[in-house]
């Protein structure tokens, strides 16, 4: 009969966490685990058995993190807008998580799938409150995340130079400047508008 193993599940995903917090996703071994449990590799095995269980629970647990950013971000009193600070809030806060769930394909979900998510939480909110419709809620949306997913690479990468409050006045640009074409530019969101008809107007030629 083999040993019983001295640590749970829940234990050693806890340690594989703090593992590709400090080392990232690719540190993360067998070896690297037993060491920051301090014990031999046979409880991973015997507990996962194999790297691949390990990975799976690392990612479902990185999941339930993302999760609760979110979940502030809905209570907050612009929900549309309160998920995309929080978006960027994990990316500082968890770099090597949001690495490994949105820059890498060990994990099952996706940048895109998050999105999807996202959008349909909100939708109503966004309806209700720039009164527009189903569709236009889902343009409106896609484009502002396109660029709060691109901040939050940028974070990750260690390649962006601004504060979050330089970070809010680019998200309030892109928010003005999307829900004004919505409003004012007929078939804007149904991408049928004459787009050299827009801009000859906006240079005056």
């Amino acid at each position: 009969m083999a040993p019983k193993n001295k640590f749970t599940k829940e234990e050693m995903t806890e340690a594989a966490l703090r593992v590709v917090r400090s080392r990232g996703t690719d540190g993360l071994t067998a070896k690297t685990l037993a060491d920051e449990l301090g014990t031999s590799t046979q409880p991973v095995f015997t507990a996962f058995g194999s790297m691949e269980g390990v990975r799976t629970a690392v990612c479902a647990a990185a999941i339930g993190i993302y999760d609760r950013y979110t979940a502030m971000g809905l209570q907050e009193h612009i929900p549309f807008l309160g998920v995309g600070k929080q978006y960027i809030r994990f990316a500082r806060e968890e770099p090597e998580l949001y690495r490994l769930l949105f820059l890498t394909k060990m994990s099952k979900s996706s940048a895109m799938q998050s999105m999807q998510h996202l959008q349909a939480l909100v939708r109503p909110t966004l309806m209700c409150i720039y009164r527009i419709t189903d569709e236009e809620a889902d343009v409106y949306f896609r484009d502002l995340w396109l660029v709060v997913h691109s901040l939050a690479v940028l974070i990750v990468t260690g390649d962006c130079p601004w504060s979050d409050q330089q970070i809010a006045q680019i998200l309030t640009s892109f928010s003005v400047s999307i829900c004004k074409a919505i409003k004012e530019i007929p078939g804007f969101a149904a991408g049928s508008f004459d787009r050299d008809a827009v801009f000859c107007a906006m240079t005056g030629e």
